[in-house]
């Protein structure tokens, strides 16, 4: 079995526990199946941990080396110039890492494979640290990191690089398959390896008792996610005014909120929308049980984890066709895509799918074939390969 270290900006810490969660589930169920890892999760630097500073304290009291679930977790910072960032931060990075990887006790342990998440600047920097430590990349894409970000002539032409630098390349969908070989990128190189679902912690509780403990008694819509407007929050809460037997719970921080907030109060349905703020996993399944449609109205998406996790809980979905969506929302059990990204789309879809609606049973029995098994059996696999290829 190889040695990984897993490189990503994206990973929790004890200062922001929800940070690239997703990163952390995927390689938990890895060393669950016997993969040996060590994880090195840079931090942005600050100076100064006051509150008032918001995200940028986050960072600064995030703790140098940390113990999660067994697995030992080092955040070296890096510096981040905000109005240069984009064109220099795989630069930076890797920078920044060169004197970490030479002097860390922990990072001198030896490994056969750095595992990078995030084409940008992530699998970049990690590109060049590989060649400089001798050792193979297998960079995963996510999402905005291939349909954002290499739209931008610098990132995608430092994409295009480390694509061709790397050893292989994990992609969570088809869609963002795709649009790695509309950039040029070799087709054999490319993976598709979907995320999974842990079904255990992602499964229906009592419906009666979780929506009396979260004081609901109308039909409730439920949206989870960073409240930004790539996210489309807004478009569901306008989609609201015309739905008066509805309520919504909107899970998630982010810049939009008070614009969000405003909106509400705009449109005089304050008293039906619940701002709930940013929520630990464990707390999720309670609200997808108790919520009747999970609705995801994003511009774009790699593979969404709240899709497959509603779904495992017994909630139908309506989504967006974007990303690798349309990939899982595949029957009627799923749920249903939208027919486009407008309020008046989601007012229609949620009526019909309410009109509708799966029983929560076939929903689960649905949602059952995206459990971890699969995906975890394919990315051992691929790391095999890897490392067989480098040592030959």
């Amino acid at each position: 079995m190889p040695r990984v270290l897993t490189f990503t900006t994206l990973y929790p810490n004890a200062a922001q526990p929800q940070h690239g969660v997703f990163v952390e589930q995927r390689l938990l169920r890895l060393v669950d199946a016997g993969l040996q890892a060590e994880v090195c999760a840079p931090v942005p630097w600050f100076p100064l941990a006051y509150p008032m500073f918001g995200d940028y304290a986050r960072f600064a009291r995030a703790p140098y080396l940390e113990m999660r679930h067994g697995l030992r977790v080092l955040h070296p910072r890096y510096p981040v110039v905000p109005k240069f960032g984009m064109s220099i931060a795989p630069w930076l990075l890797y920078r920044a890492m060169q004197p970490v990887f030479k002097r860390s006790p922990i990072l001198r342990t030896d490994f056969d494979i750095i595992d990078a998440h995030y084409f940008y600047p992530d699998g970049v920097a990690a590109t060049w640290l590989g060649h400089t430590l001798r050792k193979p990349v297998v960079i995963t894409a996510r999402g905005s990191d291939i349909n954002l970000l290499a739209r931008f002539p610098r990132p995608r032409r430092m994409i295009r690089c480390a694509a061709h630098a790397c050893a292989a390349i994990v992609t969570v969908s088809a869609a963002l398959r795709a649009e790695l070989l509309n950039l040029g990128v070799a087709a054999g190189k490319i993976h598709v390896i979907r995320n999974g679902v842990d079904l255990h912690r992602f499964r229906p509780l009592p419906r009666d008792v979780m929506r009396r403990q979260l004081r609901l008694n109308r039909r409730t819509l439920l949206c989870i996610g960073k409240l930004v407007p790539s996210k489309g929050q807004e478009l569901v809460i306008a989609a609201l005014k015309a739905l008066p037997d509805w309520d919504l719970l909107l899970v998630g921080e982010g810049p939009q909120r008070a614009q969000l907030e405003e909106q509400c109060r705009r449109l005089e349905i304050s008293e039906r929308v619940r701002f709930l703020g940013s929520l630990p996993q464990d707390e999720l399944p309670a609200l997808y049980s108790a919520a009747d449609i999970l609705v995801l109205a994003s511009e774009r998406e790699g593979l969404p984890n709240v899709v497959l996790e509603a779904m495992a809980c017994g909630t139908p979905v309506l989504a967006a066709a974007v990303g690798g969506v349309p990939e899982v929302v595949t029957a009627p059990a799923a749920g249903r895509l939208l027919t486009e990204r407008s309020s008046s789309a989601i007012v229609g879809g949620i009526l019909a799918l309410h009109a509708e609606r799966p029983s929560r049973s076939a929903t689960r029995e649905y949602a059952e074939q995206y459990g971890w098994a699969s995906a975890t059996a394919a990315q051992l696999a691929l790391y095999e390969h890897v490392q067989r290829v480098a040592v030959q």
